[in-house]
């Protein structure tokens, strides 16, 4: 399966201080594990933790699932030695806070000099320069290892002090900006956390929102998040079939040459047939389409 094409509907932060959340993420139906070694862990315990996530890299035994590592920054008393270590211990990728603009990016890249080839490089898009520098940021997946962006909404509202309503309306801007900045460049975009834990709607809410501002899937804080945010970000049983239907269309020997058709009383152009593409193998690899 292509990278851009891998199922992200739902990635699980989990504390890689505690050992009890890293092995049950090995059980959970999570598209992505984010092992984080930032946020989710105090300072004195940083050093455990980040032995704790290569050890639990390299022990595998995460199935299907996406395995992540969240560093500390490198201007952190951390962020070398997490890079370093997590680099040798060779995750499916890196993320890394608080990139204000490419040249973080650069640096971050550099750090990972060492990591295996098929280890990516996603970041945070969490800081007001950052979102002044999305295209920018986004345009060093061509030089760089970056392959995603991780939307930080939090982060955002302490640098802004805007108030995260219900609806998140002070953060539509950021947000639809940095998912054009991510697709102009190929990257993959995961939204921010929901903070209710409990509350429910609200998430099923947001993560509907999501989608329609085109997000691959959602970061999420606990594992009762995980099936309204699996089911909404999976692909709908009709719009399955109609991306058949213009695959099929398209492919069909008399329409060779053809930019655009007419498929099921639908206009379909030649985007139509790409996006159909990367819609059916996310739909394949999750094993089908809620009705």
């Amino acid at each position: 399966m292509s990278l851009a094409a891998r199922p992200r509907r739902s990635a699980l932060y989990m504390p890689a201080s505690n050992p009890r959340a890293v092995e049950k993420a090995r059980g959970l139906d999570c598209d992505v594990v984010i092992l984080d070694l930032e946020d989710a862990v105090l300072p004195d315990a940083k050093a455990a933790a980040r032995e704790a996530a290569v050890a639990a890299v390299r022990a595998g035994g995460f199935g299907r699932r996406e395995v992540v590592v969240r560093v500390n920054a490198l201007d952190t008393p951390w962020g070398e030695a997490d890079l370093a270590a997590i680099a040798a211990a060779g995750p499916d990728a890196v993320l890394v806070p608080k990139v204000r603009g490419s040249e973080d990016v650069a640096a971050y890249d550099r750090a990972l000099a060492a990591a295996p080839a098929g280890t990516a490089l996603w970041v945070m898009i969490e800081t007001g320069l950052a979102i002044l520098r999305l295209e920018a940021i986004a345009a060093s997946a061509q030089v760089t290892r970056l392959t995603a962006f991780v939307m930080g909404v939090n982060d955002l509202a302490k640098e802004t002090g805007a108030r995260q309503s219900p609806g998140r309306e002070p953060f539509w801007a950021p947000l639809s900006l940095a998912v054009i900045a991510a697709r102009a460049h190929g990257l993959a975009i995961l939204d921010g956390v929901h903070n209710e834990i409990d509350d429910l709607v609200a998430l099923e809410t947001v993560c509907r929102q999501g989608v329609d501002f085109g997000f691959d899937g959602k970061t999420l804080i606990h594992p009762s998040h995980l099936e309204i945010c699996n089911r909404v970000f999976t692909p709908a049983a009709a719009e399955v079939a109609w991306a058949r239907a213009v695959i099929a269309a398209f492919a069909a020997p008399e329409n060779q040459g053809k930019g655009a058709l007419r498929v099921e009383g639908r206009l379909a152009e030649l985007l139509h047939r790409d996006q159909a593409v990367k819609l059916t193998a996310v739909a394949d690899a999750v094993g089908g389409s809620p009705a």
